[in-house]
């Protein structure tokens, strides 16, 4: 079955997979989804004895259907290699009552890493595919996860350039030197004065600007995105719910068809979109727990269905969340809508215009796959501590407010279906933080010793990808409002 994409706020018109991955937002402002989601006909038991990267293989060709088999496996190939440093990519531990999906494990220690391993191969197929000559400039905002991940995998490759803004301010020391030290002759880095939906806002902006579209043409150079908006890193996110139920399933823990819940910690709504689109497939799972921190914008939404970004934006300890405008959420509302472009268009103007929208109860009705809650930063905190003192096991930050919110929901329901939590980023990235929530007084080391310290207490090696940060050089050091951003990008690329 061919796969074709359409936007969320467009009138039906349909591109491929690899046309979708190119534009990675369209030209209507609109998102592409799936125009169906495919089944997931496989039998688990064979699924269940696959390598990560033939189970990927098997998830994505369902939705990349004009790659053919070879471009597609040659981009997971080159993807899902030795630079995760576990040969399962993502491991499952069980620990303090849930089954904690290890997402860390590639070059820069975070989850961004499984769909952005990928992304640059995907992209620059994709590119081959359509007869492109342009040079692409992957233009994309993050929160503090994104941004390094999605330099590590395009640093140097050919016929792209990437540029990144990040909030100056509103990352962690080591998210921050992660970045700012990234090598790559075609890597750009840009902090910015305001927050990340600041950040976003002007990017999304950037890719609607038709004067500017038009100056980079005559230039030589085209837009694409990293961020989850596109949908070639939404596909790849799906591969491993599918591979952590089929893990469970291969170790015994639950049987063929069973149910489990999977919990994630959600700021663009991208991760835990990719667990509700593996359900739609046909994965057996019961409850999608989204779990918020401070900005819990999400959380007011599934309960009283109005999306509010009009409140204070707060700087928590687990930054990659801090977020008021949920990209991704729109996906899902189109869904809720019925498909219906122009409904999904004007809520997604009012949210623009008002900053506000309230989905109608018949779509509210629609939400029941849904649970959320959120965590304050003090019960974080004493989740990690709780975590590290009965199960000897430490988690980072974004990690623990996906585990606040999985106690929050057992309380409150007594549901004992086995749970999937998603473990976002290593510790080792919130080194301050982690080490702070298991006693406030590591607050008087400094950031490398920090590391040295938890690597002691926990007996886990220190990544390769916080060593190489101990001593490297500050490359990048501009910082711009954001209103200035679209002048940032012109320099960089030599546009007059």
């Amino acid at each position: 079955m061919e796969v074709l994409y359409r936007s969320t706020r467009g009138h039906g018109e349909q591109v491929t997979a690899s046309q979708a991955i190119l534009q990675g937002l369209s030209e209507d402002g609109g998102l592409f989804v799936p125009v169906e989601i495919p089944k997931l006909d496989t039998d688990m038991k064979v699924l269940s004895e696959m390598t990560y990267q033939e189970l990927a293989y098997t998830v994505m060709s369902k939705f990349f259907t004009d790659f053919t088999e070879e471009e597609l496996k040659h981009c997971i190939n080159s993807a899902y290699d030795s630079k995760f440093d576990v040969p399962e990519i993502a491991p499952l531990v069980h620990a303090d009552g849930a089954y904690y999906l290890e997402l860390f494990h590639g070059a820069t220690i975070a989850f961004k890493d499984m769909a952005l391993s990928i992304l640059p191969h995907l992209l620059t197929t994709a590119a081959k595919k359509n007869q492109v000559k342009n040079e692409i400039v992957i233009l994309t905002a993050t929160s503090g996860d994104t941004g390094k991940a999605a330099m590590a995998g395009f640093a140097d490759v050919p016929g792209t350039k990437i540029i990144v803004f990040y909030p100056k301010n509103g990352v962690s020391p080591i998210q921050e030197k992660q970045m700012v030290t990234q090598k790559g002759n075609n890597t750009y880095v840009v902090g910015i004065t305001g927050n990340f939906d600041d950040a976003q806002t002007a990017v999304k902006n950037m890719f609607n600007d038709k004067e500017l579209e038009a100056e980079l043409d005559a230039a030589g150079y085209q837009f694409s995105s990293a961020n989850s908006i596109n949908i070639g890193r939404l596909v790849p996110q799906i591969v491993y719910y599918v591979y952590a139920y089929a893990t469970l399933v291969r170790q015994g823990a639950i049987k063929d068809g069973d149910k489990i819940n999977v919990d994630v910690p959600t700021g663009n709504f991208g991760n835990i979109l990719a667990a509700f689109y593996a359900k739609q497939m046909g994965l057996p799972i019961a409850k999608l727990i989204c779990a918020s921190n401070e900005n819990k914008v999400l959380f007011d939404f599934f309960r009283t269905g109005v999306y509010d970004r009009k409140r204070d934006f707060i700087l928590t300890t687990s930054p990659s969340m801090d977020i008021l405008i949920s990209s991704n959420l729109e996906r899902l509302i189109y869904r809720l809508c019925g498909h219906d472009a122009d409904q999904c268009s004007q809520l997604m103007k009012a949210l623009t215009a008002e900053g506000s929208y309230e989905i109608t109860s018949e779509m509210k009705e629609q939400l029941s796959d849904f649970y959320g809650n959120y965590a304050t930063e003090a019960e974080t905190a004493e989740t990690i501590s709780k975590v590290f003192e009965h199960a000897h096991y430490l988690i980072d930050t974004h990690t623990a407010v996906a585990a606040t919110v999985y106690r929050k929901y057992t309380e409150e329901t007594k549901d004992k279906t086995p749970t999937v939590i998603a473990s976002t980023a290593s510790p080792y990235k919130f080194t301050r933080s982690v080490m702070n929530a298991v006693d406030s007084k590591y607050d008087a080391m400094g950031d490398f010793e920090l590391v040295d310290e938890l690597s002691r207490i926990t007996g886990v090696k220190v990544p390769q990808a916080i060593e190489d940060i101990r001593t490297a050089p500050v490359l990048h050091d501009t910082v711009v409002d954001a209103c200035d951003m679209p002048a940032a990008v012109k320099n960089i690329l030599g546009v007059k």
